[in-house]
């Protein structure tokens, strides 16, 4: 992995994507290299895990790229984690990547692949499931006229600490003033991300929330306003993946998209 000077943030030379260094189960973001391009694809179904892997595998196989080249995930899970059980299935979770020759372990971990996994509230899955994927491909003829990236999920937890629990913006106020620095605090950090990669609300292609909670005071006065949904917002009525954890976002901006 080498260094891109331009974003000051490292580059997945295998994957032709350069990403925000984050914890061992996931990036912050990622944003296709030169030449290159991001594009998501979406199941028409979402599949459980194993079934999902070698899916991604064969599609990747087929437009002949490798699997180096998956870039960012989004999964469905049946409910929120507790901070052990959120480990151990992130454990679990980077085996493929490993495989893959993705992730690398060690004491230092490194895992440059997006992700975000919320528990939708109807249709729950019985096991988490993948809904959709990206990866990076060659830059298409007129392509480059705008950069391509996807944002990781993000919740409103401090990034340093202990368990979430103490971590966690105005942990258990869902009043309007607690859910207003909640969503403050997330949408703070999805702007922290986006300049990491050298980007603006401007390169937003989609911004998705996933909450149960009401926000729609403040669609306007936080988001709309600082053009974080310029093209409008997906709702998804989902929680976050760890238990006391209450507001979501994920931001998107890929080449193109396809329903598997």
């Amino acid at each position: 992995m080498t260094e891109n000077r331009m974003s000051a943030v490292p580059v997945f030379a295998p994957g032709n994507y350069r990403y925000i260094k984050a914890v061992f189960q996931y990036s912050g973001g990622v944003a296709a290299e030169p030449g290159y391009e991001i594009e998501r694809a979406r199941f028409f179904t979402p599949l459980p895990l194993a079934d999902a892997y070698a899916a991604v595998e064969a599609h990747l196989k087929h437009i002949g790229r490798p699997s180096t080249a998956f870039a960012a995930c989004e999964l469905r899970s049946p409910s929120q984690f507790t901070d052990q059980g959120f480990y151990d299935f992130n454990k679990a979770y980077v085996i493929t990547l490993e495989r893959w020759g993705i992730y690398q372990g060690g004491e230092q971990p490194v895992n440059p692949v997006a992700r975000t996994n919320v528990c939708p509230v109807y249709g729950a899955p019985a096991e988490t499931v993948m809904a959709a994927f990206s990866y990076t491909v060659p830059m298409q003829q007129g392509g480059g006229l705008r950069p391509t990236f996807i944002l990781a999920g993000g919740g409103e937890a401090r990034a340093q600490g202990g368990r979430y629990r103490e971590r966690i913006v105005r942990l258990g106020d869902t009043s309007p003033e607690g859910l207003r620095e909640k969503v403050l605090f997330v949408v703070a950090e999805m702007e922290r991300r986006l300049a990491l990669l050298g980007l603006t609300w401007a390169d937003a292609i989609s911004t998705q929330a996933y909450t149960v909670q009401n926000i729609g005071h403040l669609v306007g006065e936080v988001l709309a306003m600082r053009g974080a949904c310029a093209a409008g917002l997906t709702w998804h009525y989902a929680r976050p993946p760890v238990i006391d954890l209450e507001f979501e976002m994920d931001v998107r901006g890929a080449a193109r998209e396809i329903v598997l």
